[in-house]
């Protein structure tokens, strides 16, 4: 019977923010033009935030609490819900491959952004904690800003 417990969601939340924050500073380093170095450098520290804001949140969950409707739902949810490809897409030995201009590297940084969202969204209902519950809120809206900043600094390449 394979259980799922809530801290595990919080550590691969977290393995995401820290793939997101490498990912940024990839491309904070790669490209010349300021604003895209200052954006990009930007939301790497604000995704630096929401690592330690998520270790916060994972301190209070017990190894042991579990949420499932049945055996194993939970992990097929979430591993349905994670996008892996995403990820592996811009892995630094892919990174050259797939962001050749600013534009792909928002593109990307968009696409992050919206799965950090669903993600956290898809979380929000197995954190019992009203504190941690108002976290993962404010996360979401932060992710939110990050696609206005994102798209904003787009509309001013094209």
């Amino acid at each position: 019977m394979a259980l799922f417990n809530v801290a595990e969601i919080v550590d691969m939340g977290i393995e995401k923010e820290k793939k997101r924050r490498d990912f940024y500073a990839t491309v904070a380093t790669t490209f010349r033009e300021k604003g895209i170095k200052d954006l990009f450098t930007k939301l790497r520290d604000w995704e630096e935030t929401h690592i330690k804001k998520f270790g916060q949140i994972r301190a209070t969950f017990n190894e042991d609490e579990t949420t499932n409707s049945y055996p194993g739902e939970l992990q097929e949810y979430i591993a349905n819900v994670i996008d892996d490809k995403l990820y592996q897409d811009v892995s630094p030995s892919k990174f050259k491959d797939n962001i050749k201009t600013s534009l792909d590297a928002i593109r990307y940084g968009i696409s992050f952004e919206k799965d950090a969202i669903i993600f956290f969204n898809e979380f929000l209902p197995y954190v019992s904690s009203r504190q941690n519950n108002q976290v993962i809120s404010q996360l979401i809206q932060e992710e939110k800003q990050h696609i206005v900043y994102l798209a904003k600094l787009r509309e001013t390449l094209k």
